[in-house]
């Protein structure tokens, strides 16, 4: 079986509604760094030397490879990222090798048979 990795940096108040979405589209659970800072083509703004910029999260599904495109245009969509400037990205890797997700894999065998 082989993984990609979904990267998602999405505002904090959209982190739930992505999770429950990307679980509903297929991943099977997320790690969620909290307070994580970037910039877009715009530099954050700033009050009297304090920054204005919103607070995001990164959210990382170690997904399976046939379900992961349905996960990420779910993922689009719902975060809104190219509805609207600065709500977000999101992008996928190649996992060489996983391990700790062999409980995973009966449950996801059945779902890629089922895609495929």
């Amino acid at each position: 079986m082989h993984f990609k990795l979904i990267i998602c940096f999405v505002d904090e108040s959209k982190t739930d509604t992505v999770i429950k979405s990307a679980r509903k589209a297929g991943a099977t659970g997320a790690t969620i760094i909290n307070h994580a800072r970037g910039e877009g083509l715009e530099q954050s703004k700033t009050f009297f030397g304090l920054s204005l910029e919103t607070q995001r999260d990164v959210i990382l599904f170690l997904v399976e490879e046939h379900l992961c495109r349905q996960i990420l245009e779910t993922i689009e969509v719902v975060g809104e990222f190219d509805a609207k400037p600065g709500t977000g990205i999101a992008i996928q890797i190649d996992v060489e090798d996983a391990v700790g997700v062999s409980h995973q894999i009966k449950e996801l065998n059945a779902r890629v048979e089922d895609e495929i």
